[in-house]
């Protein structure tokens, strides 16, 4: 289990992050304070965790990623959690790893360590990193609750520099608060930073809380400016809605004519969101859909390689290891690919290196049993389900997998999609829905607990109008216990798939017809059985 925060609290006390209130829901009984661990910890080896193609390190768990494309590659740097106080103390270090490909990664260790139990950073958190003349810097977050009780602040922006993103130097003297005068003292974190072009200044981005107004919507990002990346003056909020309890992990970027700013946040659904603008003096509109996955990929910050745009999140855990526990903090690296449609609008699809990393040869597939009207002839499935439901069954499902189809629905069809992990009986299952009429994507799956009382996993909804059209395309990355859907090269759905660790997989539909075409399945490379 992840470590315990130090002082009971609730979500409208002063301090709190998203870690914290997770841990809260997953926690038994009362907290306690942990000591700092004193010991010699034992390295990680070079390589990640060899079961998983969604990297993690092994034996540990990771959160925040936080992206720099130098030296030719993604240079990623994370929250390490070990989930073990008796073995590896309290706090969170930094850890970087790098990667051209987001499949195969070569771990560089510890980054930034974290302090003692006196110390400000106690816990590492989140930031960013940027290249400037005179090397590279890091901006992150100082968290230690334990000081709370010393009245000091639980959080402040602290600074470190390198040459060579291997060795760095924290810069004490750099350290600086949040101004009382204005905002909650303990709830300054996750600067971003980079250079203004326009005011030939740096800005700082920061995630902070106002202390007027209702608790849950005092988020506010804060705008910080510095001549010399060591001392910062604060300047008015950058973007203060009134909308959420905390703007988390901000990143900003420039695609084309639009701006981009990107937040998470866990007092509405838990996700990341962005708002786009013509300018970084605003105003910043919300579009349409302003989320990019759902409640299981958290934390995403983007970079660019000159020619793409990349978003790395994470896909959180789920405690005990089933479908119906808490959600964690940390898990598993999730890249999605930004794309920018026609009206400045964002979406996201599968990064081509990821695609291009399953099997070249297509698994052979057939359909040879199934339930109620289903044809399969020259490549294409035909299920007549109306006014009844009909599934096809393909056999069994790898578990390292790419599964891939287009599907073209009758108007008026309830639902249809990928049924996967799915027993011999066709009973139990889990499914990936398209739901046409309510314009939404969700996971699903049978048994579950409270059959009757929640229609999906109501977490992982994604909304998508498919009114004006009839036609999609489904995507679905599968690696053991997790995986993620992505839906017409615009939207995806992080999901964990815990209890039914085996079964057939094979395409569905509930009252309506649908035919699926250019279904193609392609083993992982790093599938080890």
């Amino acid at each position: 289990m992840p470590v315990k925060p130090s002082h009971p609290m609730s979500i409208f006390e002063p301090s709190i992050t998203r870690r914290q209130l997770l841990l809260l829901a997953g926690a038994a009984g009362g907290s306690s304070i942990v000591p700092a661990f004193s010991g010699t910890l034992k390295p990680l080896a070079g390589k990640s965790n060899p079961a998983e193609f969604f990297y993690r390190p092994e034996g540990a768990w990771a959160a925040d990623f936080i992206p720099l494309y130098a030296n030719g590659k993604f240079q990623l740097f994370f929250l390490l959690d070990w989930r073990d106080v008796a073995g590896h103390g309290e706090g969170t270090p930094w850890y970087r790893v790098s990667t051209v490909d987001f499949v195969n990664f070569k771990e560089h260790g510890e980054v930034l360590s974290r302090g003692s139990t006196r110390d400000q950073d106690l816990y590492v958190f989140t930031g960013s990193v940027i290249q400037a003349k005179d090397g590279f810097h890091i901006f992150y977050t100082g968290h230690n609750p334990h000081l709370r009780d010393q009245g000091k602040p639980e959080q402040a922006v602290m600074h470190a520099v390198s040459q060579d993103l291997n060795r760095w130097t924290k810069r004490a003297q750099d350290t600086f608060f949040a101004p009382t005068d204005k905002y909650e003292k303990d709830n300054w974190r996750d600067p971003f930073v980079f250079w203004n072009e326009e005011e030939k200044q740096y800005n700082m981005l920061l995630a902070a809380r106002v202390k007027q107004g209702i608790p849950r919507r005092r988020g506010v990002t804060l705008l910080c400016t510095s001549t010399d990346l060591a001392t910062w003056h604060v300047q008015e909020p950058f973007y203060a809605p009134n909308l959420y309890y905390a703007h988390e992990c901000p990143d900003l970027f420039r695609m084309g004519d639009w701006w981009y700013f990107i937040f998470s946040e866990f007092s509405d659904k838990a996700r990341t969101r962005y708002r786009m603008s013509r300018s970084l003096q605003g105003p910043w509109l919300t579009p349409r859909r302003d989320d990019f996955d759902g409640h299981a990929f958290y934390a995403a910050k983007s970079a660019s390689d000159g020619k793409n745009r990349f978003l790395f999140g994470w896909n959180p855990t789920r405690n005990g290891s089933k479908d119906d526990g808490e959600w964690e903090w940390g898990g598993n690296l999730v890249v999605h690919e930004l794309i920018q449609e026609n009206d400045g609008e964002l979406g996201v699809k599968v990064p081509q290196s990821i695609a291009a990393s399953f099997g070249k040869a297509a698994v052979p597939v057939s359909f040879e049993s199934g339930v109620g009207a289903f044809q399969y002839d020259q490549g294409v499935l035909r299920l007549d389900a109306r006014d009844t439901f009909a599934a096809a069954v393909a056999g069994p499902q790898p578990r390292v997998c790419r599964i891939h189809a287009k599907a073209q629905f009758q108007q008026g069809t309830e639902e249809f999609g990928l049924m996967f992990r799915t027993s011999g009986d066709l009973n139990n299952s889990y499914y990936i829905k398209i739901e046409p009429q309510a314009g939404r994507l969700v996971f699903d799956l049978w048994p579950k607990k409270r059959w009757g009382q929640i229609p999906h996993i109501v977490e992982l909804e994604r909304s998508i109008d498919l009114s004006t059209s009839d036609t999609v395309a489904l995507t679905v990355l599968i690696d053991g216990n997790m995986g993620v859907a992505y839906l017409n090269d615009t939207i995806a759905m992080s999901f964990r798939a815990y209890d039914l660790v085996e079964g057939n997989w094979g395409f569905f539909a509930n009252d309506g017809r649908v035919s699926f075409s250019d279904i193609d399945i392609r083993v992982g490379a790093v599938d080890r059985g």
